[in-house]
């Protein structure tokens, strides 16, 4: 994999035609981004196409009781409406983006953490990783999203089920999401090993190491 040319793509990708709508109220753009009102689509190359009746989510490492979840029994915990920004590190930012989907903490509850636990591995079914810290995943909008706009998630968006943590940049919020690795401390995931920010708060603007 060449790192500059899809690095390169990706900042392309961000640019494309779509105009930057009027300047939102005070506050909702962190430094350096630009609100948009498409969705511009960023990956590294692999859309992996998960049918609902095969999709599983597992949620495991430093937990009591290891789940398991089949999509009807993710459902299971309760689909909720939880709108949110949502800030690329390309520099564009898409405002009022309609999810919906589970809240992450009703699975942490039911796989208890450990007490030693700290973060999580966020894994993708095509190999990405993002690392999070688990107090963040606790938080009322962090979802394993399952729609968007009222529908289905599209492929390329992450679709059947992903990741989303508003308060983190995008690359945290992990598509074809399959497992929640529970770990006591940190290391870095896909990005962060390729010199991201281990962090990446948009208002800090911590894009890179």
């Amino acid at each position: 994999m060449d790192l500059k040319k899809l690095i390169a793509g990706k900042l392309r990708a961000a640019a494309r035609d779509a105009p930057a709508r009027p300047a939102p109220a005070a506050g909702r753009v962190p430094p350096g981004q630009r609100a948009v009102t498409h969705f511009p689509v960023l990956d590294l190359g692999t859309r992996p196409r998960i049918a609902t009746a095969d999709y599983r989510l597992q949620v495991d490492g430093l937990v009591e009781r290891p789940v398991a979840l089949s999509w009807s029994a993710l459902l299971a915990f309760g689909v909720v409406a939880v709108p949110s920004d949502f800030h690329c590190v390309t520099r564009w930012s898409r405002l009022d983006t309609a999810w919906s989907g589970v809240r992450v903490r009703e699975l942490l509850a039911q796989a208890r953490p450990a007490p030693s636990a700290t973060h999580v591995m966020a894994h993708s079914a095509e190999g990405y990783s993002a690392n999070v810290p688990l107090a963040r995943l606790l938080a009322d909008d962090v979802l394993i999203a399952t729609a968007l706009d009222g529908r289905p998630i599209p492929v390329e968006h992450g679709g059947p089920a992903r990741l989303v943590v508003p308060s983190l940049y995008a690359w945290e919020s992990v598509k074809w999401l399959t497992r929640l690795e529970l770990m006591a401390g940190d290391r870095p995931g896909f990005w962060e090993q390729r010199g991201y920010h281990n962090d990446g708060d948009p208002w800090r603007e911590q894009r890179f190491a």
